[in-house]
């Protein structure tokens, strides 16, 4: 996508000094051009062309969450119930934060045993490890299950 952000803009840009074969392509694409700065501001504002839009505001960055998949896990253990957008960014918090957990634990395994990779085997420790009990033996048991399906398909 980003080549063809990039083709646009200099293609209209040289079709002045370019001979007249270029023109003509440049000559239909000019409306599509208007309308290309809205999703791809930073190629128009590279090239030059975009100082006249600097006064609006930039695209949102978009952020990864878990929201998604924390709602489509509701839907399946609670079909009829819902959750409020507080009580869901708690819980992206919250996954955000046994993530970095388990993360840790796994690069400190594999620093430890002089490996410059994360398998699952580092997961799988770092999770008897981090989590408490049953919990522990839950979430071995599934990513077992999730790593046998992976490698099978």
């Amino acid at each position: 996508m980003a080549p063809k952000a990039e083709k646009k803009p200099a293609a209209k840009k040289p079709a002045a000094e370019e001979p007249a074969a270029e023109k003509t392509p440049a000559g239909k694409k000019p409306k599509a051009e208007k309308r290309l700065p809205a999703t791809g501001k930073t190629a128009a504002s590279k090239e030059g062309g975009g100082e006249g839009k600097k006064g609006k505001k930039k695209a949102k960055k978009s952020v990864e969450t878990y929201k998604i998949y924390i709602f489509k896990v509701l839907k399946q253990v609670h079909p009829d119930m819902g959750i409020s957008s507080k009580a869901m960014s708690i819980m992206n918090s919250f996954i955000n934060d046994i993530f970095e957990k388990l993360a840790g634990e796994s690069a400190k395994l594999a620093r430890y045993n002089k490996k410059p990779t994360i398998t699952s085997r580092e997961i799988q420790t770092s999770v008897r490890l981090v989590l408490p009990g049953e919990l522990a033996k839950h979430a071995v048991s599934e990513g077992t299950k999730a790593v046998t399906k992976f490698t099978s398909s």
